[in-house]
């Protein structure tokens, strides 16, 4: 072997061991990043927005991966505990889901059912009632309906908002274009059946039925004289 080849040899050795010096220190970084990162866990991701009080589903998360130590306390791990939730707030796309997003759905006590109706949403939501929320339930009725006299009435005291829909854009038919026209959202109330009459009844032949949010806490019933109002009778 001559010195040229040795000299091949000796670089060739040289390349050799700087590879496995530069493979052990990547393999020592990657090592290091792993022991601060620490393991990693399971959390969900929502898939496409969410909107408030929307009932959720397995299908409206993905799953991903993340280190431990940096998942919130409050992420949520396993999609089985958001069965009959809502969301409480928006969701949006990418946001990591959290317990504290969602609540449960309000239960409908023994005697109530559920009876669901369309609500004005700027005079009668305005985006502050939520599930399980007590209202009043107004309806007004024109004078054509009331023998010549317009009247308001409050037709259910304390009713309890268990579901609060999506904004959804209605057109009224012909006979009934000016009261249905608009932008409205489903409320479903839980209510005993007297009331769920008193409901469907204003719903369909009151000019308009709005929604007054009760302050929490509050149970002071409504006087019957303050059940019914005409603008003559205001003293």
């Amino acid at each position: 072997m001559n010195s040229r080849q040795r000299r091949g040899v000796v670089l060739l050795l040289l390349s050799v061991l700087c590879a496995a010096a530069a493979f052990a220190g990547v393999l020592s970084v990657i090592g290091d990043v792993r022991s601060k990162v620490g393991p990693e866990t399971t959390a969900y991701e929502v898939k496409s927005d969410v909107q408030p009080y929307e009932a959720l589903s397995k299908a409206q998360f993905e799953k991903v991966s993340m280190p431990e130590r940096w998942l919130p306390e409050t992420a949520v791990t396993d999609l089985d505990g958001i069965s009959g939730k809502v969301a409480l707030t928006p969701l949006r796309k990418g946001s990591l889901l959290q317990s504290d997003m969602v609540v449960e759905r309000p239960a409908l006590q023994k005697g109530e059912q559920e009876i669901a109706i369309m609500i004005d949403a700027a005079t009668g939501v305005a985006g502050k009632i939520r599930p399980g929320a007590r209202v009043n339930i107004f309806a007004t009725f024109d004078a054509d309906e009331q023998g010549g006299k317009p009247q308001s009435k409050v037709i259910v005291a304390g009713a309890e908002v268990i579901d609060v829909g999506r904004l959804t854009a209605l057109e009224g038919d012909e006979d009934d274009r000016r009261r249905r026209a608009g932008d409205a959202v489903p409320i479903t109330f839980a209510l005993d059946t007297l009331d769920a009459q008193r409901v469907a009844y204003a719903e369909s032949f009151a000019t308009h039925v709005r929604l007054a949010l009760v302050a929490p806490g509050s149970s002071d019933p409504v006087s019957p004289d303050d059940r019914t109002y005409t603008l003559d009778g205001d003293k």
